[in-house]
C-alpha cells in the first residue's frame, strides 16, 4: 500500500476505533431524552448516528444488501417508524421515492433532510465528499432544533466526525494531486463522484453508461466498444460495484484481469464489516491509490 495513503488509512481507523468506544460526545451524557430520527438507507444512518450518539434513537429502514432501495416496499413496521419520528433523512435523487411518500403521509411536521443536492445528476450522494459534509451539518442543525438543551453536545459529535473524515479528505486531495489525466470505466455509475472528486476522467462507452443507468442491457456495439476499450487499455482502472446483479458486469471484470487493467471494487451500500461510514470509504479509496500507483 503507498506510505501516504497507509498512514491515512490508520489515522482513519484510530479515528473510528475511538469514536465507537465512546458512548458519548466530549462532555458527558446527554442531557436530553433521544430524538426519534429515522432515516431510509444505511449509508446515511450510520452518519446520523454518529451525529446524533446518545442523544439520538436512529432506524434505519434499508441497511445492507438485502433489499433494493429503489423498489423498497416499506412494511407496516415501517410506517410506525416514521409515525413516531421527529427527524426524517433520505437520499433523494429517486433513489428512494417511498421514504419520501411516507414521510409525506406518516410524519408530516417532521423535518426531512435530503442528501441529494438540488443541482445534483447523480442519486449516489453518499459518494459525493460535498454532499457527506452538507448532510453532517444539515442533520446536526435539525437535532439541535429539535433539542435545543442538547445543542452543545450535538455541535460536540459534529466536531467528532468532523475530525474522523480529516483521513478521508486527505486521501481525496492526495489521489486528485497525483493522478492528472488518469481515466477510468466503470460498469454503474454508483461511485461517479467520487471518481470526479478525485480528479478522474470517465470514459465509460456512453452507450453502456446510458443502458447500465435504465437498468438495461447494453447493445453488442456498447458491450463491445467496451471490450475493446479495456484490451486496449484505453483507460488506467475500472470501478467494478460487487453489488450489480448479472453475467455482464462479470464478463467486463473478467476482460479488464485479462488486459492488465487494475479492477477497483466499490459497494453499493455499506460494506459488510466496515465499522462506519469513513472507514468503508476509507477501505476503497485505498484500494483505489493502490491501483493508481499514488
Amino acid at each position: 500500500m503507498p506510505a501516504a495513503i497507509a498512514l491515512l488509512a490508520l489515522s482513519a481507523g484510530l479515528v473510528s476505533c475511538s469514536a465507537g468506544t465512546k458512548s458519548a460526545a466530549p462532555g458527558g451524557e446527554c442531557p436530553v431524552s433521544p430524538v426519534d430520527v429515522v432515516v431510509s438507507v444505511d449509508q446515511w444512518g450510520d452518519i446520523v448516528s454518529e451525529l446524533g450518539g446518545d442523544c439520538a434513537r436512529v432506524t434505519t429502514v434499508v441497511a445492507g444488501s438485502v433489499a433494493d432501495p429503489h423498489d423498497y416496499e416499506p412494511t407496516p413496521a415501517d410506517a410506525v417508524a416514521f409515525r413516531d419520528a421527529r427527524l426524517v433523512v433520505v437520499n433523494g435523487g429517486h433513489y428512494d421515492d417511498w421514504a419520501g411518500r411516507l414521510a409525506a403521509g406518516s410524519a408530516p411536521t417532521a423535518p426531512v433532510v435530503t442528501a441529494v443536492r438540488p443541482d445534483a445528476a447523480n442519486p449516489h450522494a453518499w459518494y459525493d465528499p460535498a454532499a457527506v459534509v452538507a448532510l453532517a451539518d444539515a442533520v446536526t442543525a435539525e437535532l439541535s432544533k429539535l433539542a435545543p438543551e442538547a445543542a452543545g453536545y450535538f455541535k460536540d459529535r459534529r466536531t467528532e466526525f468532523g475530525d474522523a473524515l480529516k483521513p478521508y479528505h486527505a486521501a481525496i486531495a492526495a489521489i486528485r494531486s497525483a493522478t492528472p489525466q488518469r481515466s477510468y470505466a466503470a460498469t454503474e455509475s454508483v461511485f461517479d463522484d467520487m471518481a470526479a472528486a478525485v480528479g478522474l476522467q470517465d470514459r465509460t462507452p456512453p452507450g453502456y453508461r446510458a443502458a447500465a443507468g435504465n437498468k438495461a442491457e447494453p447493445s453488442p456495439g456498447d458491450l463491445s466498444s467496451f471490450l475493446k476499450l479495456l484490451s486496449d487499455k484505453g483507460i488506467d482502472v475500472l470501478i467494478y460495484n460487487t453489488q450489480t446483479e448479472g453475467a455482464l458486469p462479470q464478463q467486463i471484470r473478467a476482460a479488464a484481469v485479462a488486459a492488465g487493467v487494475p479492477v477497483v471494487e466499490v459497494t453499493e451500500t455499506v460494506a459488510p464489516g466496515a465499522k462506519t461510514f469513513e472507514a468503508w470509504q476509507m477501505d476503497q479509496l485505498t484500494a483505489l491509490a493502490k491501483a493508481l500507483g499514488v
